[in-house]
């Protein structure tokens, strides 16, 4: 590795708690073995750019000075940590299966709590900003999806991304330190370490973001909700722990053929690591990313065996595209929520702008991640078997 960017993790620890003003305790956690095992993986094995490593350096200072930031709001209010987000509505499904769409669709909805982008790549406010006054958050938010966006102009035919959009709660789970720093980088130590952790001080982690971030709504004047809305694909890999930590939570589980998203969610990681490395890899992607996706459905299988038939709702990918307000409907009913007529009306209005007829096709070539449809079918057949997925008379995938 060419450049001279440091990640050892004092270096790193000290340089957050001097950006906040010297504040020290960084709270619970396996934080700090994560950062030892992760600096000779980036050291050794990223291929780290120096813009990546200097971009990824900055990224990990600022989660870690946004850890200090949390733990002294929590000592000072108390209150904080006796916000209540016990039942959140979670949509979980591969990412390309609709879920941004049917996040931002119920979105519309003021009875549920959410987190904008901003808010989970800035839970806490930097130095010299009120809590009632997220400007310089939003305004570096801003800043830096149009850099991504110029970067790798591609990336919004993939996820459509905006600042000021609710999103999914991955970068802040990613506070935990446990919690794929491989979707930037390539560092298969890090990655096989982080296999054999234990993942709940993750969701612990998430929880206290979230009220934090509900906490600091209010003092924007915006009502908690009824219910929190989520969505990641992350919790396909541990279900089980968000309904541990969160024992009122109801999931929605969104399915497509994984022979259209794991070619596509390829294409999205090896995006992203060309914005840290000028040798990002497709077939290493492919075969990481395959491999994790599928065990992570098989997981998600599994744990939704043992668990109440009330805690899941299936819905078609296919379903949310072609009549999303009758998914809306299904989704209410399950969750046990009264859609307003108004609501209605605003979601359809929401559609007719936002749709995914609005954004352009996502290219990518599947051979080039190794994913031809012998692996597909070998790695997802029980998957696609149990979701009943068959070919129609064009080969196009369906129920």
């Amino acid at each position: 590795m060419s450049h001279s960017v440091s990640f050892a993790p004092d270096s790193l620890l000290a340089e957050a708690s001097a950006r906040v003003g010297g504040l020290d305790d960084f709270g619970p956690g396996d934080f700090r073995e994560a950062l030892r095992v992760l600096e000779p993986a980036l050291h050794g094995q990223s291929r780290l750019s120096a813009q990546g490593a200097a971009l990824l350096r900055e990224k990990l200072v600022s989660q870690l000075a946004n850890r200090l930031v949390i733990e002294d709001h929590c000592k000072r209010f108390p209150e904080i940590l006796e916000q209540p987000v016990d039942d959140p509505l979670v949509i979980v499904g591969l990412p390309r299966t609709g879920t941004t769409l049917l996040q931002r669709l119920l979105a519309v909805d003021p009875q549920f709590s959410k987190a904008q982008w901003w808010e989970t790549r800035y839970p806490a406010p930097l130095p010299g900003e009120s809590l009632e006054q997220p400007d310089q958050r939003i305004g570096r938010a801003r800043g830096e999806v149009a850099a991504m966006i110029e970067f790798v102009p591609q990336i919004l035919a993939i996820h459509p991304l905006d600042a000021e959009q609710p999103d999914e709660e991955f970068m802040l789970m990613e506070h935990s330190f446990l919690c794929a720093m491989d979707s930037y980088v390539n560092v298969p130590d890090y990655t096989a370490w982080l296999d054999r952790q234990d993942q709940t001080q993750v969701y612990a982690y998430l929880k206290k973001t979230l009220q934090f971030l509900q906490w600091q709504q209010a003092r924007r004047g915006i009502a908690p909700g009824r219910r929190w809305l989520l969505k990641s694909p992350q919790h396909l890999h541990t279900l089980e722990l968000l309904l541990q930590v969160f024992p009122g939570a109801q999931v929605i589980l969104t399915h497509r053929d994984p022979g259209k998203t794991i070619p596509s969610l390829a294409s999205f990681i090896h995006t992203l690591w060309q914005m840290y490395s000028d040798q990002a890899d497709p077939a290493q992607v492919g075969e990481q990313w395959n491999s994790r996706m599928a065990r992570a459905l098989r997981h998600s299988m599994a744990v939704r065996e043992r668990m109440p038939a009330g805690a899941f709702l299936d819905v078609r990918f296919e379903d949310t595209v072609h009549a999303p307000l009758e998914v809306v409907e299904r989704i209410y009913r399950f969750a046990g929520l009264e859609l307003a007529p108004a609501t209605r009306v605003a979601m359809a209005a929401w559609l007719a702008l936002n749709g995914r007829d609005k954004r352009a096709a996502h290219q990518y070539d599947a051979a080039a991640f190794g994913l031809d449809e012998a692996r597909l079918e070998e790695d997802y057949g029980a998957y696609r078997a149990r979701h009943a997925v068959q070919l129609d008379a064009n080969g196009e995938r369906m129920r």
